[in-house]
């Protein structure tokens, strides 16, 4: 299929923050979103207005409520930075950091394993890494993994597997990583899921793993928060 994705019509696959920051552009950073958004950005996400101080392009794929960086997610991602390029005049060097939480958290993950254009970083907040067990965790997520992976031709716990962080650690390419998590997340077990991904990427990769204290949901605040962000614009060109 043709791709329809285009610099003339990203905003209607994407959010960037344009209109506050007109560019030149230091870097791309991508913020994927969690399981259940399907509307679109209405209101400058905080990740965006930090962008536009730093002079960076922030740009926010509507992937889907319940994509999970399925193959579908992955091409429309690829288009959207693209288009991103292509509008904005980006030099083929400029650095894409891709980001995210909780789903966003596996997406950004699993988009840097699978993307046309390897990000130069990843930054994922209380990420779902092990997707099998996560099919078991909660109630509410087997239809929406269903959903995502019941058209793959093959075997429905290798097409999770396919998209799972855990499992496909060792073909992760080779850039630096951080992932932040909460020992009081409820909804993403931290031992579970980056506990895990952590200790089998520490075999060959590079990877900060920011464990912090009391904790919910992607809660970053504070001193993590400042953490995180120092990451992801520490790859912006200077």
């Amino acid at each position: 299929m043709k791709n329809i994705i285009t610099a003339e019509n990203l905003d209607k696959f994407a959010y960037t923050n344009e209109n506050e920051c007109p560019g030149p552009y230091k870097a791309v950073v991508l913020e994927f979103h969690g399981l259940g958004f399907s509307g679109m950005v209405r209101e400058t996400p905080p990740l965006a207005q930090a962008c536009t101080e730093q002079g960076v392009l922030y740009v926010f794929p509507y992937c889907g409520p319940w994509c999970w960086m399925n193959d579908t997610a992955v091409k429309i991602a690829d288009a959207v930075v693209e288009a991103g390029f292509e509008k904005f005049k980006l030099p083929q060097d400029t650095p894409v950091i891709s980001t995210g939480g909780s789903m966003g958290g596996l997406s950004a993950l699993i988009y840097t394993r699978y993307a046309k254009r390897t990000p130069a970083a990843c930054a994922a907040n209380c990420p779902v890494c092990d997707l099998p067990f996560h099919f078991t965790e909660r109630d509410d997520l087997p239809r929406t993994l269903y959903y995502a992976f019941a058209h793959y031709d093959c075997d429905f716990d290798e097409a999770l597997k396919s998209a799972s962080p855990l499992h496909q650690a060792d073909k992760m390419p080779d850039v630096p990583y951080y992932i932040a998590h909460g020992d009081a997340d409820q909804a993403v077990n931290k031992q579970r899921h980056s506990d895990r991904f952590v200790a089998k990427m520490r075999k060959g990769h590079t990877i900060t793993y920011d464990e912090v204290p009391e904790m919910g949901h992607c809660d970053l605040k504070d001193e993590a928060l400042k953490r995180y962000r120092a990451f992801i614009f520490g790859f912006a060109k200077k």
